[in-house]
């Protein structure tokens, strides 16, 4: 199937963005995609602050970007924008790094304030970056997830479907099988 790369632009170790993200690559995963998981965290701060485009570390992450199908952006909300650790990385990234990908944009905040962040925001972001599709992103309420003691993560059911849906439709535009098709098929 398609080769999808699964981006957190959270900057905390802890982060629950990063936790739904490798919720829903199992989710994607499962449905046959190959997927790679990147949090910009573990990149070089001084190549991101720096902009040092040819710091191996930004040369991988680019080369990333150049042989996926498609892209999850993962970001939570501050200020009413996606993180400036996101922001870093795509401002190294050529400006067509996108070109010919299908992207899902997620987003986690503390309130329903920050919803249109993907849509406003980030939306614009991608789709200057030569994003073939983007599909209907997501944004999720910190509130709404929460992580155990076990490191299970547990999504309140009314979000957990809403995620399913936008990762099926995801994946559907990909070309992969979904449940939701699966069961229509």
């Amino acid at each position: 199937m398609a080769t999808v790369l699964s981006v957190s632009g959270s900057p905390s170790a802890t982060s629950r963005t990063a936790r739904l993200l490798r919720h829903l690559d199992d989710r994607l995963f499962a449905q046959g995609h190959e997927v790679i998981p990147l949090d910009v965290r573990t990149l070089p701060a001084e190549a991101l602050l720096g902009a040092d485009f040819r710091h191996p570390e930004i040369t991988r992450a680019t080369a990333l970007f150049e042989q996926a199908d498609g892209v999850v952006i993962g970001t939570p909300v501050y200020k009413a924008a996606y993180s400036g650790l996101l922001k870093s990385l795509l401002d190294l990234l050529p400006q067509y790094a996108l070109t010919g990908k299908t992207v899902l944009p997620l987003a986690t905040g503390g309130t329903t304030a920050h919803v249109l962040a993907i849509d406003y925001a980030l939306r614009p972001v991608l789709s200057s970056m030569g994003a073939a599709h983007i599909v209907q992103g997501w944004f999720t309420l910190d509130k709404d997830i929460t992580v155990g003691d076990d490191g299970a993560l547990t999504v309140v059911p009314g979000a957990a479907e809403a995620l399913a849906q936008v990762t099926d439709q995801f994946s559907a535009a990909l070309g992969g099988r979904t449940t939701l098709l699966a069961a229509t098929g």
